[in-house]
């Protein structure tokens, strides 16, 4: 994995078969690809509601009102196909400890269960260590098998934390020192 931070503090990562960098304003129907694909059993301000939003022009507001930073939810490229798959990055939710970010990926579903997510997590963590980062976090529901599996592929373990939420299930905590 090969990482640069330009002046602007725009981080670009790369890893054999991956470009991770930011956004770009035509790529919002992969966002909202995103949007639709989610499972029911996620809370519905995290899917397209009876309305239809968000919407594709929403999606491309926000990436035009998100100007690339040391932090955040960088688009995931396949190099060879050169089409991009999803996201994966830093966040600060406000959950977690000052100066511990949450790691997040979300991939499309036609590309699950191919070593994307596992490979994209890895280029951020070791990001995150190279720019002085001590311990991450993430948050995934208890139903969510397959990001609970990636998640330990990459060396987070769970914590005593949890979240109980009657309708959508229990969010669990994970950590990982770096």
């Amino acid at each position: 994995m090969t990482g640069k931070v330009t002046p602007g503090r725009e981080v670009v990562l790369e890893t054999s078969r991956l470009l991770l960098r930011p956004w770009r304003v035509a790529e919002a129907v992969v966002q909202r690809e995103l949007w639709t694909e989610r499972d029911p059993r996620v809370p519905p301000h995290r899917r397209i509601d009876a309305d239809g939003h968000p919407t594709v022009a929403e999606l491309e507001d926000s990436i035009r009102a998100n100007q690339p930073s040391s932090i955040g939810l960088l688009a995931v490229e396949r190099k060879a196909a050169r089409d991009v798959i999803g996201y994966c990055g830093l966040v600060d939710s406000g959950r977690g400890s000052e100066g511990e970010p949450e790691l997040a990926f979300e991939l499309l579903r036609r590309v699950w269960r191919q070593g994307y997510t596992t490979e994209a997590s890895l280029a951020v963590l070791d990001w995150a260590r190279s720019s002085g980062y001590e311990r991450l976090w993430a948050t995934v529901w208890e139903w969510n098998t397959a990001s609970r599996r990636v998640l330990a592929k990459v060396g987070f373990t769970e914590t005593e934390r949890k979240e109980v939420d009657a309708v959508y299930g229990t969010t669990l905590f994970t950590t990982r020192r770096l």
